[in-house]
């Protein structure tokens, strides 16, 4: 028998999480074919998300908890989660309930036909117009910089098999990127159609802040895509600039009476500037990030487990 590890990163969500755990119990119980377990994360939630975690794992041996000792965000809870699953396959899905659990035999029927990864594809999508333009961008940033394939719609309810959670989790570097680990380890990567709900209570759990940092994260982990445009964009600007400044010269040789233009000298001297700038903080920003992965940085601090026995 096949065992589903449910993998769900955890943050205000003390009045969801109980109804997403009862939705998982009934859907489970009609697919016998199964065993499973659940992993919740507490990513150091200010309310009493880890009270109930607490409850959960005291009533039900099947559930797991993880305590985190301060927020590392949802990236690096779905790798705390994945590294202590053991399920052939593995489920990741949100705890505000608007993912669906009623509807993963699609997903895992899909792991069944011969896919490697499954993700839930939503036809009509109930986040706020904030979260849709940053899904927008997410989109346009993996395809471009990740290579992920334009036909791929990338969510945050999926499941994959074993093997590629084993993949995901050699990765021990600082600043995880999960959808980045998926599209490293398999191409064999598919859809399936499922309804998104509205969100029960709260609001989104991501700013505008934590979105940048984490499309910072995908492309810097995942691709040096970004230094190359940079250098294109370098080699471009510096044959622009040898181009006017032949202009310039050939412009005074033609007459001599021409004033040299102190703007658009400025001009040409605060874009190139800024462009330099914006280069040189792109290679710190990947200089910065070499640096801290070489202290060794966690990923995420455990201050707790229940239901797990310490390796």
């Amino acid at each position: 028998m096949k065992k589903v590890s449910f993998v769900i990163p955890c943050y205000r969500s003390e009045n969801t999480l109980q109804h997403v755990i009862a939705e998982i119990e009934d859907k489970m119980k009609q697919l016998t074919q199964y065993e499973y377990n659940v992993f919740l994360i507490n990513d150091c939630s200010p309310d009493n998300t880890v009270g109930v975690i607490r409850r959960l794992c005291e009533e039900k041996t099947y559930i797991k908890g993880i305590s985190f000792a301060r927020n590392f965000g949802q990236h690096a809870a779905l790798m705390a989660g994945l590294r202590h699953s053991d399920g052939d396959y593995v489920v990741c899905l949100d705890d505000d309930g608007q993912t669906p659990a009623d509807e993963v035999d699609k997903l895992l029927g899909k792991l069944e036909e011969g896919y490697d990864a499954v993700y839930a594809k939503y036809e009509h999508k109930q986040h706020s117009a904030f979260r849709n333009i940053g899904s927008k961008i997410n989109e346009l940033m993996t395809r471009t910089m990740l290579g992920k394939p334009k036909e791929l719609y990338i969510s945050s309810y999926f499941a994959v098999k074993r093997f590629v959670v084993e993949d995901m989790i050699r990765y021990e570097n600082s600043y995880p990127y999960v959808i980045g680990l998926v599209l490293r380890a398999t191409k064999n990567i598919t859809n399936v159609t499922v309804q998104h709900r509205e969100r029960e209570e709260g609001n989104s759990g991501y700013t505008f802040k934590k979105l940048i940092g984490l499309w910072f994260n995908g492309f810097t982990a995942f691709s040096v895509k970004p230094l190359r445009i940079a250098t294109i964009i370098g080699a471009s600007s510096a044959g622009v600039g040898f181009l006017y400044g032949i202009y310039t010269v050939i412009k005074r040789l033609v007459n001599p009476d021409v004033p040299m233009g102190f703007s658009s000298m400025m001009t040409a001297i605060v874009i190139f500037g800024g462009m330099i700038m914006v280069m040189l903080g792109l290679i710190g920003e990947y200089i910065g990030r070499i640096y801290i992965s070489l202290n060794n940085s966690p990923q995420y601090v455990i201050r707790e487990r229940m239901n797990i026995e310490e390796k």
